[in-house]
């Protein structure tokens, strides 16, 4: 028995490896060869972050702006997935790509910032797109945006912002923040969903709490279940879930307790689960698409950094798919206007993973560990 289990594992590691060199289409879809030894030519690639490319978050999100705009022009396209979430994995992924022929390579994620800043010495050339960061050398000490990338960030805080409003404005008093790695963007989510609650507490005149977590990781576990279902059982309404993956574990745990409630990130997470009453979104695959637009309209603005925000429609909730018990279509639109036009203000922190600095007045926060 042994022995049939490493052979069905190296069986499955052949196949893994394949997957990550050919893409997740069809050849009909692409136009790529099934064969891994295809001289076939793949110009518009994207790497992999940590997780898989249908985690229905971040990494989907980017990979669907690459299908879109590759299929509607007929664009040879495959993603790559590193083996693991390291800088010279990262970078022997971006190799791969580059050998296979791609002239463009979009990259999801802040861990890719230092494969990025090795990677636009390496070839001038080729064209990159780093989504959630700038390139920056291994101890992040220089900085440097060379004419061959773009760089996208988000105001993820109005995201959160919006997400920790509008459930407080619903009803719920006690919420939960359960973040992935303390990166930049998820700290920005949990930043701004406090102020959210916090805002909304104060308007209403009452009180709320809210346990705060950095699962470590944006994989999910029967850990973070666990921890989870333990915050569930102790009373809390509804969980942020601000880490790719890991929602999947905070909705198992959700769906084993009578009404509870989960936020969900990135993208439009509503058809996981009904327990999802609505997700802090980013426009991820949208600005991943007009950055491969203007790549190809000669309009690519290399050695730039674009930022999305509710001011050009970058952030928000998907209101459509939402069931909020009282928070209202016009309740929503209210508050976006708000953050457009700067009445309403939220305060961006990367440096401290806490809100420890935040003057809540009506928000208590834990922070679990």
């Amino acid at each position: 028995m042994k022995n049939k289990k490493k052979t069905i594992g190296v069986i499955l590691g052949i196949g893994m490896i394949l997957i990550s060199v050919l893409g997740c289409t069809s050849p009909k879809d692409t136009g790529v060869s099934s064969s891994a030894e295809s001289s076939e030519k793949i110009e518009l690639a994207l790497i992999t972050d940590l997780g898989h490319i249908d985690d229905r978050s971040f990494n989907q999100a980017a990979w669907q702006g690459v299908q879109q705009y590759a299929k509607e022009n007929g664009v040879t396209y495959a993603y790559y997935e590193p083996e693991e979430g390291t800088t010279d994995s990262y970078v022997e992924s971006i190799d791969q790509a580059i050998a296979k022929g791609a002239k463009l390579v979009v990259c999801p994620g802040y861990l890719f910032a230092s494969a990025v800043f090795i990677a636009q010495d390496r070839y001038p050339d080729v064209a990159f797109i780093l989504v959630d960061g700038e390139p920056h050398d291994a101890a992040n000490t220089v900085s440097k945006t060379g004419e061959n990338v773009l760089s996208i960030l988000y105001q993820e805080e109005q995201a959160g912002f919006l997400a920790g409003y509008a459930a407080v404005k619903d009803g719920h008093r006690k919420l939960g923040f359960m973040g992935g790695l303390a990166v930049p963007a998820v700290i920005r989510y949990g930043y701004g969903f406090v102020q959210g609650a916090n805002l909304a507490a104060q308007e209403l005149g009452i009180d709320t709490e809210i346990k705060y977590n950095y699962t470590g990781t944006f994989i999910g576990n029967p850990e973070i279940q666990a921890k989870a279902a333990a915050w569930y059982a102790e009373g809390t309404e509804v969980i942020f879930t601000c880490g790719g993956a890991i929602v999947e574990s905070v909705i198992d745990a959700a769906e084993e307790h009578d009404n509870a409630k989960v936020i969900g990130v990135d993208v439009d997470q509503s058809d996981l689960s009904k327990t999802v009453i609505t997700s802090a979104m980013k426009m991820v695959t949208s600005s991943v698409y007009s950055g491969i637009q203007d790549y190809y309209s000669n309009a690519f603005a290399g050695g730039t950094t674009q930022t999305f925000s509710a001011a050009n429609n970058g952030i928000g909730l998907p209101m459509d798919t939402s069931t909020f018990r009282s928070f209202s279509q016009q309740d929503y639109q209210d508050a976006y206007a708000k953050l457009v036009s700067g009445e309403i203000g939220v305060a961006n922190q990367t440096e401290d993973s806490t809100t420890a600095d935040l003057p809540l007045l009506a928000t208590t926060v834990t922070y679990i560990k």
